[in-house]
């Protein structure tokens, strides 16, 4: 789960990390009086959304003005007036598509005289099953960027967990920064802050970027952005009610509510899978008989029928869907409870494009008795290769 920029450095607060003073404002009226409890001189509008590239976006109404979706006043009054042209409109970055994002909250922030930009994040390293914090000199640009073209200027540090977090690795990363005097004091009592932050709140991302050296010899978090485990949420409720289900995909939103693994893709042939495994391997398949699978969507091990009538449901709901792939592998899950929430959800919703079904395991037999005998029109398949050749070639003579 992400949360926004404003949100973030909220919690950065809480636990004693340095931040600039600033107000969200969430309603148009509400802009002059929180630009106004700022001091200046210097005024910094975010628009807030779940997407990076906002300095360098552009809105796709020509009323929130031509600069991007950060901007620096010099005044209150104008402060507030950039946060009135940035609310209600639809701001477009690298990352979020052509359709971009609309805008419903916007961060006024009070200015910093910067002297240098760093990065620092705190992340789980997949390779070494720890938690890692990655520095580099080059802050204030897409890490990705660096990685490309100066990979050398990256630097990693993993923490054991069996021996924690020491001063030693704050010294390390402040070292690498190029920080000096009280810097380095200041940058292991930060990164000390950043993993016990990490660790209490379920972290799985968490971005500093830029970190900024003031031109008083401070850091100071100047952006941050966060990601959060879901599946730990159930033990973060402050967490959770940070949820921003404005920012989310429709769909995507809605299988969480019934305990869906649901990805939404740009594909045409939506897939409804048991197992994370099978799912990669379905849309892999798809992919080598020349189409492209419009979603991820594992219905686990011990679906419903309600469950699976509900994912049916999601993936018909997809525009972009001119066929469907439901291929399930019975082990815990039983043939039988796929084939009946199939025909239920396809009675209460219809079925508007091919639908190929293939089923192997628990209960198989009654599985495709339960499907040959509802009356739809349905193409079964014998195994996985055979499905997804007969759906990309439905889909293709249909168009």
């Amino acid at each position: 789960m992400n949360i926004h920029e404003y949100q973030a450095k909220q919690i950065l607060k809480n636990y004693g990390a340095p931040v600039s003073e600033g107000r969200i404002v969430l309603r148009a009226e509400d802009a002059k009086t929180a630009a106004g409890e700022l001091e200046g001189p210097i005024w910094v509008v975010k628009a807030q959304i779940h997407a990076g590239g906002r300095g360098k976006g552009k809105f796709l109404e020509p009323e929130a003005g031509t600069t991007g979706g950060v901007r620096i006043s010099k005044s209150a009054s104008s402060a507030a007036e950039e946060a009135q042209k940035m609310l209600g409109r639809t701001l477009v970055t690298h990352q979020t598509g052509n359709k971009g994002k609309p805008v419903g909250r916007v961060y006024i922030e009070q200015g910093a005289d910067i002297s240098s930009e760093f990065y620092l994040a705190a992340l789980v390293d997949r390779n070494t099953s720890r938690i890692a914090f990655v520095s580099s000199t080059e802050g204030g640009m897409d890490i990705e960027e660096v990685a490309k073209n100066t990979p050398e200027k990256i630097k990693t540090f993993t923490i054991d967990p069996a021996s924690g977090l020491s001063s030693f690795h704050g010294r390390a990363i402040a070292f690498s920064l190029n920080l000096k005097g009280k810097q380095i004091k200041q940058c292991v009592s930060l990164v000390s802050t950043l993993y016990k932050i990490f660790l209490e709140t379920d972290c799985e991302m968490l971005e500093i970027n830029p970190l900024i050296l003031t031109k008083d010899g401070d850091l100071n978090c100047l952006d941050c952005k966060m990601a959060f485990d879901s599946n730990a949420l159930y033990r973060q409720p402050s967490i959770l009610s940070l949820r921003d289900e404005s920012e989310e995909d429709p769909k995507e939103l809605a299988a969480s509510k019934f305990d869906l693994n649901y990805i939404a893709l740009d594909g045409e042939i939506g897939c409804m899978v048991n197992g994370a495994g099978l799912a990669m391997a379905t849309m892999d398949i798809i992919k080598y008989f020349g189409s492209e699978p419009a979603n991820f969507l594992d219905v686990g091990g011990a679906a419903t029928k309600e469950k699976v009538t509900e994912a049916f449901k999601i993936i018909t709901a997809d525009k972009n869907v001119k066929g469907i792939l439901v291929n399930i592998f019975g082990g815990i899950m039983r043939c039988d409870v796929i084939a009946e929430g199939v025909v239920s959800a396809v009675k209460e919703v219809g079925l508007k494009v091919p639908l190929v079904v293939r089923l192997e395991g628990t209960n198989v037999d009654l599985g495709k008795e339960i499907i040959n005998k509802s009356g739809l029109n349905v193409i079964a398949a014998d195994n996985l290769g055979d499905a997804a050749n007969k759906i990309v070639k439905e889909v293709k003579n249909g168009n």
